[in-house]
């Protein structure tokens, strides 16, 4: 047997000294035939017993049970677990290989296995380049790397920069997450993995969809565009770009931002927003909007800055700068709002003034920088403002206003007159999410036109008092009740002059009430694009 080793050596020694170093040799076989009807221009080498065929071409060894060698064309088809083995750096495992030594190139057919010092590669058809240092297959694949396991129906393996393309349902596991894609780049030195088609990252407590980023699978954060998404158990994080850091609890998002909370029923957009998952808070700046859902009525509320913080059982939510709020029974502007959902308060507070300055206000100033809600056609404002509403039936229960109350309403008869109710503190309650009646106390005042049953104008009734109760029905005036020696007189319509007709500080803010969702933003807002929230 060795003797016959020996000749098969000799025999193709001469041939190989006149070809290029690139020939593939002719290392072992336990025996060389010739069949010129099947494969005439093929040597056919097929081992014996223990003696395998071994081939040898710029640096791979090549072992086989067959194979069918073309010197011609310098190349070879082996079959029969079949070894292709490339030094340290690459050995490629399967039952069936072509190869071309000029090119360079092989294909690998059945029960595929590369296998790399940082990769195992699986799949059932795979072409090699080793000019190019590139594997691809079309068929489904499996890599198993330190850290996951990748698969996909095609993909590209790049050996120099440890870099895969992957395409058509890719899905990388992985003990703390799993992403599917269409389409990924991956690579495997610095474990960062980039997106050009839909893609779906789940995470032990996160998921994120997008078509268009990256992903560093080590440190799991990462930048997604393009639609994308984060789900923090039922929060909803929407934007045209997100940052997502899963070790700090931390996302951010850009443009066209969309806090989606389904457990809490509201909503917040804006054009950029934050949020810090351990501290459950978030903040949403630029045309930020909230919309909460309070009995199957929408409460909006508009502000420069918006901030959600506290567990889903006791969110409080706060707005800064330019607040304006809207629901189908109440309107309201101030420069802060503070909400808080567990015990369904709502403060309504104006920008804070220095006293030196405040002095220097007229009643009328004071009042227009006041905070202000509308009921009907009831205006209402005050140096700070508390709605409450009930949590069990979700309607506003009671209103109280500390601090340079005024409430006017126009007359219900006479567009150019306003019944006007002026003093230091109100409380106030509703009935069915109306308002019901209101107690303003300490220096109160009013002006209230009378009107007989046929509607004819009793006069102007002026009034001072301590205390002063005044009852709704449908939101307009039907009752009025003064306590603690009231003094005044009604005026006849012929004796009521002009300057009777308002008292110190009134002002009628109609043109700032907002009606509709788009009155919310002011005309610096509309220059930025609202997000529409369905």
């Amino acid at each position: 047997m060795r003797l016959y080793k020996i000749l098969i050596c000799f025999l193709f020694s001469s041939l190989l000294l006149g070809q290029e170093q690139r020939t593939i040799e002719i290392i072992q076989a336990g025996k060389s035939i010739r069949n010129s009807i099947e494969f005439p221009d093929a040597n056919i080498l097929q081992k014996d017993k223990d003696t395998r065929v071994i081939l040898f071409h710029d640096g791979a060894k090549i072992e086989s049970d067959i194979s069918y060698y073309y010197f011609n064309e310098n190349s070879f088809k082996a079959n029969g677990k079949v070894s292709f083995n490339q030094g340290d750096s690459l050995l490629l495992i399967s039952d069936y290989l072509e190869y071309d030594g000029k090119t360079k190139k092989a294909v690998a057919y059945g029960k595929v296995k590369l296998t790399r010092p940082d990769m195992d590669l699986e799949t059932d058809t795979l072409y090699l380049d080793r000019i190019r240092n590139i594997a691809f297959y079309n068929s489904r694949g499996k890599i198993v790397d330190n850290d996951n396991i990748l698969e996909s129906n095609s993909g590209t393996y790049f050996m120099e920069p440890k870099k895969y393309i992957f395409k058509s349902n890719v899905t990388i596991n992985n003990p703390e997450y799993n992403i599917n894609s269409e389409e990924l780049e991956y690579f495997t030195e610095t474990n960062l993995a980039f997106f050009n088609d839909k893609t779906l990252i789940t995470g032990i407590d996160y998921n994120i969809l997008c078509r268009n980023g990256f992903y560093d699978t080590n440190l799991q954060r990462g930048f997604f565009k393009d639609k994308a998404t984060i789900n923090y158990d039922g929060k909803i994080i929407n934007g045209d770009s997100i940052f997502f850091e899963n070790e700090k609890s931390y996302a951010s998002a850009s443009y066209n931002v969309i806090i989606n909370d389904t457990i809490n029923k509201s909503v917040i957009s804006g054009h950029y927003g934050e949020i810090f998952r351990d501290r459950d808070s978030a903040i949403v700046t630029k045309n930020a909007l909230a919309v909460n859902i309070i009995k199957n009525d929408s409460l909006y509320i508009h502000s420069d800055t918006i901030t959600i913080t506290g567990p889903d059982e006791r969110k409080i939510l706060k707005g800064y700068y330019d607040v304006r709020i809207l629901k189908s029974d109440i309107r309201g502007l101030s420069d802060s709002i503070h909400f808080n959902q567990e015990t369904g308060l709502i403060k309504l507070l104006k920008k804070p003034i220095e006293s030196r300055f405040m002095k220097k206000l007229t009643d009328e100033e004071r009042n227009k920088i006041n905070p202000i809600i509308w009921f009907g056609e009831n205006q209402i404002t005050g140096d700070k403002i508390f709605l409450k509403s009930n949590m069990e039936t979700e309607e506003l229960d009671s209103l109280i206003i500390r601090g340079n109350v005024f409430m006017s309403q126009k007359d219900s008869l006479n567009e150019e007159k306003f019944n006007q109710i002026k003093g230091e503190k109100l409380d106030g309650y509703f009935s069915d999410g109306k308002l019901d009646n209101v107690f303003v106390v300490k220096n109160s005042s009013l002006l209230y036109y009378m009107y007989s049953d046929d509607e004819e104008l009793i006069g102007l009734n002026k009034t001072l008092s301590s205390s002063i109760k005044i009852n709704f029905l449908n939101n307009e005036i039907s009752e009025v009740s003064f306590y603690k020696s009231p003094d005044g007189n009604v005026l006849s319509e012929s004796n009521i002059i002009s300057n009777e007709m308002k008292l110190p500080g009134f002002i009628w803010r109609e043109d700032e009430r907002p009606n509709k969702i788009s009155d919310l933003f002011s005309e610096d807002d509309k220059k930025l694009k609202i997000v529409e929230i369905e």
